[in-house]
């Protein structure tokens, strides 16, 4: 096993600063990506078996779950672009215009309720966003609609966050240890003062910028310095029955065409920030093989891009080095195996691995772009090293 402690000399990525959309798509190795943005994360039966149809006449048969809950489309041919788009317009899943979908980064809690004000919440988001005077938010930027009785978003990247407090809404910068507790009504004029703020305090350098850096050199104005934010534990059931409906995974959020087609047959469906979908209405998990549906289903605690050759960027392929390691994983840890040193898919990971031209670094408790505990390693050579972790790990 190689372990190097100098940096990887390999070129660095580009970094886009904006995530694709279907009215903005992203050229990648495999073609365009185009992604696709439910209102309130939810697809009916009819959507669902209509994304499902377009995925296999236009793009790769397999659709792909994002960390933003959204569904990608990927191998989409620029030619066939014009008939996809008519089909997701027909379907109710494209904004306006590419400006107002760009800004329009809501992440909802896959448990919301009628009864919670979600609804009302982002139907108030969406026309603020879409004014001919919203801010100029970065692509990246994002607001996270959190507002069930227990918060399940704090692991989720957001630079605005919404939150049940009592019969209020807690609105919160990302970063921040206070926030503004409104009425329900005022939820979403809140946030939106909160990103205007963001913008006119210099939170955008070249088009770029996240809610939680500015925090570090910029005081929030008085309104969001009112109410602490509590203490929330981390959400971990990514899987199994809920309130609302069966929540299933996806091994790396891959969700093939005929599998949604199936689904879409039994329920209208929710995309979850954990690459999985819940069954809403449903107790029961249909037995399908892609999807995962046990706890202790160890694909559940590895994340992997898309990587080479479909990624252009990337430096190596990652999700059979991530299938590999799944079984091989001491409990308690997660990974995350990245095709450069962006690191899209994962944020969090205890164990990061990032493909360079020679091997794969490897990092503890650090995301992609933090500098290597080790470089140059195979897949034997990761094994390896996991497994020294085992027998060195402290047993109880």
């Amino acid at each position: 096993m190689q372990s190097h402690l100098s940096p990887s000399t390999a070129s660095e990525p580009r970094i886009q600063g904006w995530c694709p959309g279907a009215l903005r798509p992203m050229p990648s190795g495999d073609g365009l990506v185009v992604r696709v943005r439910p209102t309130l994360g939810r697809l009916t039966p009819l959507q669902a078996q209509g994304l499902a149809g377009l995925a296999q006449q236009y793009a790769s048969p397999v659709l792909e779950l994002t960390s933003r809950a959204n569904l990608q489309l990927r191998g989409v041919c620029p030619d066939s672009y014009p008939d996809l788009i008519h089909g997701l317009r027909s379907l109710g899943l494209l904004d306006e215009r590419a400006d107002v979908e760009a800004r329009r980064n809501l992440l909802i809690s896959p448990f919301w309720t009628e009864a919670d004000g979600t609804p009302a919440v982002c139907e108030g988001l969406n026309h603020a966003l879409a004014d001919t005077d919203a801010p100029a938010l970065p692509g990246k930027f994002g607001f996270a609609i959190d507002l069930g009785a227990q918060a399940v978003l704090r692991s989720a990247s957001a630079d605005i966050r919404l939150e049940r407090s009592g019969d209020q809404v807690l609105v919160y910068a990302d970063g921040a240890t206070t926030g503004a507790c409104v009425p329900l009504h005022q939820a979403a004029p809140t946030a939106m003062a909160l990103a205007r703020w963001f913008v006119a305090s210099g939170g955008v350098v070249n088009g770029r910028g996240r809610m939680a850096r500015l925090l570090q050199r910029q005081a929030l104005p008085a309104p969001f310095t009112t109410t602490r934010v509590p203490v929330a534990p981390a959400h971990t059931a990514t899987v199994g029955n809920s309130a609302t409906g069966m929540v299933v995974g996806l091994e790396f959020g891959q969700l093939p065409a005929d599998t949604l087609h199936q689904l879409a047959a039994l329920a209208p469906l929710r995309i979850t920030p954990w690459r999985g979908l819940v069954l809403e209405g449903l107790h029961t998990a249909p037995n399908l093989p892609e999807l995962i549906t046990q706890p202790s289903d160890a694909r559940l605690r590895v994340a992997a891009c898309t990587g080479a050759p479909g990624c252009t960027q990337a430096l190596g392929p990652t999700r059979a080095l991530a299938r590999f390691l799944a079984p091989l994983l001491p409990a308690g840890r997660t990974a995350h195996v990245s095709g450069c040193a962006k690191g899209c898919a994962h944020h969090g990971a205890t164990l990061t691995l990032v493909a360079r031209a020679a091997g794969f670094d490897l990092i503890e408790h650090g995301t992609a772009d933090a500098a290597p505990d080790a470089t140059g390693l195979d897949a034997a050579g990761i094994a390896a090293y996991l497994e020294q972790q085992r027998l060195h790990a402290p047993h109880v």
